[in-house]
């Protein structure tokens, strides 16, 4: 038998005597008087308007909730309903800590304790009301994966797989374990097992509180029962489980243990489900045989919202009825005030000890503190590459657009500049084949964009609960695109570099792989920044096509650095395409041995180019006695030193542009890391 000390609210002891069972205080969320006021701006239909003078601003305040309280108790499912815009969602998300607390007044507790951020987003899940899932994993692999995230390491792979496969069996997944998610393009599993494993993945830690938004949204009514009978199975296994549900069917009215009916941010009913007919019986407005007691409630809270005085009369009602409920019951049946509680922290210690919350591990070990994550750095480095690479394995169609757009590119450039001469002609040829190569790679590397996009969600919605740091979602990322990049890379490099005779030789081909690689690596980081900083596809695809250009025409192709106006300098030198372009300019220019421009093609270029041999030779010659030097028509009047100075390129060696260019890839990279740390926080202000 064991003995154990616990307090209570009136600071008195009792025991609590275990018989070699689990008896201990239950989990309670508590929360008072929610309040959530937001300024809504009055926006003219034109996107510029003159304002009068002495006349106020249109930013008026609309209050989303007002005054809520109530309370949600280990093994009991409670339901949020309401019709749209009645506040269900925004109730949820301040329970779920997603609102900025500056802007939620009134309180939330969990066991009579101000629950820690860091602490809620481990002991805490969040189910979106989208089901976003990787579409070429299997229902297996998916859960798998999220507990390798949400599963510490001192958990072996077996008691992780067998956690998956109870956890399958739970969800009613057993049939669709071996199919895919699927998506607009892919058959996968149904809209049902689709909501459930969005549950599962979020659920795979065993979390003391799960919150959804509205988990049966756009489900039929046997999946949607079936969605809500997995959640009342969750409770009952020591969870708290908290939903908003838009108009729950008769069966699902059933499994739910506590009812919050809300109209434009108050509540009009709180309390049992089962209480339902004798409340709205005792309102005057009793629901009649054989109808659904959600249905008949929203119904009439419509009409009353119609109304000249709207709901206030209900929610009056629901006041007086609450007080003479507890008035018959000798007590507050909501809020009880002499409930014995364990201090949190030595709650949820208890709790891991009986096996909920698994990413906490040993019990022991965390009743002074929490992890805020379940596995360090590598291991989740290792897991995201793991399921990036399985993903991306899946779609080869992606990688086969983009190295198909490279491959016909190179062939485009082999076929337009095949074998080009040392003649001016040729250089400008060269000039020009560079530059489309290097814009090629950018523009081709813009394509990643909407892939990162459909990813965000995920993103946001598995390190919203620290399911994993940012900083291993970004290098994994990274590392996951080398080998495609590279391989890129040599198909870019193999088909132009011989074909078109560009110079240098072996070593002049793997300076150009490298550039080209640098290239790559530069453009890929520059359009993740541009996916996490623009969440819209077609916004962040369209401007990043846009700048793509703008690098390419002030990179110093089409005007040289010297002849750039001053205002756009500064344009110059961010420009993504300047540095690998200077960089393979000096690798074909910078041979002492070539000559680009002999005496006799000097005319070459202009109206004289059609004279006799001859006549060239006696104006080369009086040409020389003016300027005093001895020119024929073999002497050599440019060489690639001339052309690079003509370009502008004398600030940095071929081999610094390279590593400019690999700088410029490692910037972006932080650079896309500081918007998922700071554009990614699920709170609403």
């Amino acid at each position: 038998m064991e003995i154990e000390e616990l307090h209570c609210e009136e600071h008195h002891q009792i025991l609590d005597v275990h018989f070699g069972g689990s008896s201990y205080p239950p989990f309670v969320l508590s929360f008072k008087n929610l309040t959530y006021d937001v300024k809504v701006s009055i926006k003219s239909g034109f996107p510029f308007r003159w304002k009068k003078p002495n006349v106020s601003s249109g930013n008026t305040t609309k209050s989303l909730l007002r005054g809520i309280s109530g309370e949600a108790k280990e093994g009991e499912t409670m339901a949020i309903l309401g019709a749209s815009g009645s506040g269900k969602s925004t109730l949820i998300d301040a329970l779920a800590n997603r609102i900025s607390k500056q802007s939620l007044k009134g309180s939330i507790t969990l066991n009579g304790e101000v629950l820690d951020s860091d602490v809620l987003k481990v002991i805490s899940a969040y189910v979106m009301q989208d089901d976003l899932l990787f579409p070429m994993l299997t229902v297996e692999e998916t859960l798998m994966f999220s507990a390798e995230f949400r599963l510490p390491r001192s958990v072996s792979k077996s008691k992780k797989k067998a956690r998956v496969q109870a956890l399958i069996d739970q969800l009613g997944l057993r049939n669709a374990a071996k199919t895919v998610i699927g998506d607009e393009g892919h058959r996968g599993v149904s809209g049902g097992e689709r909501r459930r494993v969005s549950i599962g993945i979020d659920i795979i830690h065993d979390p003391i509180l799960l919150f959804l938004d509205e988990p049966t949204s756009g489900l039929d009514s046997t999946s949607a029962f079936m969605v809500v009978k997995v959640l009342q199975r969750i409770a009952e296994s020591g969870s708290i489980v908290i939903m908003s549900i838009h108009q729950p069917s008769s069966r699902i009215l059933g499994l739910i243990d506590r009812l919050i009916i809300l109209s434009q941010g108050r509540t009009l009913y709180s309390g049992s489900p089962s209480n339902l007919p004798q409340f709205f019986s005792d309102f005057g407005h009793p629901i009649p045989n054989n109808e659904n007691p959600s249905e008949f409630a929203l119904d009439l809270i419509r009409e009353l919202e119609g109304t000249s005085s709207g709901t206030q009369i209900l929610f009056e009602f629901n006041k007086s009825w609450k007080a003479s409920s507890m008035d018959d019951n000798g007590g507050d049946d909501t809020i009880s005030n002499r409930r014995c509680t364990l201090p949190l922290k030595d709650a949820i210690a208890k709790s891991i000890s009986r096996g909920k919350l698994v990413s906490g591990g040993n019990g022991a070990n965390h009743s002074s503190s929490v992890p805020s994550f379940a596995n360090p750095f590598y291991i989740e480095l290792m897991v995201l590459s793991k399921r990036l690479l399985t993903n991306s394995r899946r779609m080869p169609a992606k990688f086969a657009v983009r190295l198909g757009t490279i491959t016909v590119t190179g062939i485009v450039l082999a076929t337009m500049f095949w074998q080009l001469d040392d003649s001016p002609a040729g250089v400008q040829e060269r000039l020009g084949c560079i530059s489309i190569s290097i814009a090629t790679i950018f523009f081709n590397c813009i394509t990643e964009v909407p892939t990162f996009i459909q990813e965000r969600y995920i993103f946001m919605r598995e390190t919203a609960y620290n399911a994993y740091r940012r900083s291993s979602y970004v290098l994994a990322r990274s590392l996951t695109h080398i080998p495609l990049l590279f391989n890129l890379s040599v198909t870019l490099s193999l088909i132009t570099f011989w074909t078109v005779g560009l110079a240098g030789g072996v070593p002049g081909f793997l300076f150009f792989f490298v550039t080209i690689l640098a290239s790559f690596w530069a453009g890929s980081s520059f359009a993740a920044f541009i996916s996490g900083l623009i969440p819209d596809v077609f916004l962040a695809f369209v401007s990043g096509i846009a700048i793509v250009s703008y690098f390419l025409f002030l990179c110093g192709f089409l005007v040289a650095r010297d002849r750039l106006p001053k205002y756009w300098l500064w344009f110059h030198y961010i420009s993504l395409v300047k540095y690998p372009y200077e960089a393979i300019l000096q690798n074909e220019f910078l041979d002492p041995t070539k000559c680009f421009v002999l005496g006799v093609q000097l005319f070459d270029q202009s109206a004289l180019a059609t004279l006799p041999v001859p006549v060239k030779s006696e104006l080369l010659e009086s040409l020389g006695r003016v300027v005093g030097r001895n020119i024929t028509r073999s002497t050599c009047l440019t060489t690639g030193k001339d052309i690079l100075k003509q370009q502008g390129i004398v600030e940095l060696s071929k081999w610094k542009c390279v590593w400019v260019t690999v700088a410029w890839g490692f910037f972006f990279r932080i650079l896309f890391y500081l918007t998922l740390l700071f554009g990614s926080k699920n709170k609403r202000k």
